[in-house]
């Protein structure tokens, strides 16, 4: 049996996501709008629930096209709402065109949006190497720092603990335990 950490261990597609997802470099800008978003829709709920609904969060909003998404109309965010297969919070949904928004303002200043938050990490990621799960910190003073930056440019939903999630999500820091 393949030593992984305890959180994904409830069911095969944590296991999955684990494996080939969680803790591993995204330096591709596309991807990391797609956990951004992902990632402000979790905050409150479980992340298994974000998975499990993560293919119609796809469907729904164009492949996380970020320019698209910018763009919708409030008819498009009406229609959002009334999707039963993503998570229908009025406040999420027009968080996730304010953020398509500016996201791109960050890539039109920095060149790409994995360009400004590899600033945050000086470009190379962080391994911390938690003992146990116990050890897992849900924020850190660089979450701090970015989550702070990003509600300063105007982004919803990036509170700290968020953002040290997208920062695991894409492999800005590596929280797999030793044993894993």
């Amino acid at each position: 049996m393949k030593n992984r950490c305890a959180w994904c261990l409830s069911s095969d597609l944590y296991k999955e996501y684990h494996d080939t997802e969680w803790g591993k470099p995204v330096y591709d800008d596309a991807t990391i709008f797609e956990f951004l978003i992902l990632e402000t829709f979790q905050a409150g709920l479980s992340w298994i629930t974000i998975l499990n609904k993560r293919e119609n969060f796809r469907l729904a909003f164009d492949a996380f096209d970020y320019k698209k998404i910018a763009e919708y109309s409030e008819a498009k965010q009406d229609q959002l709402l009334q999707n039963p297969g993503i998570i229908r919070n009025k406040l999420k949904v027009k968080s996730a065109v304010t953020n398509a928004i500016a996201f791109m303002e960050i890539q039109e200043e920095f060149g790409s949006f994995s360009k400004y938050i590899g600033g945050f990490v000086d470009g190379k990621p962080i391994e911390n190497k938690p003992k146990t799960l116990k050890d897992i910190a849900a924020t850190s003073a660089i979450s701090d720092a970015l989550s702070k930056d990003l509600k300063k440019r105007g982004f919803k939903f990036v509170g700290s603990t968020v953002i040290y999630a997208h920062m695991q999500a894409t492999g800005m820091v590596n929280d797999h335990v030793e044993d894993c």
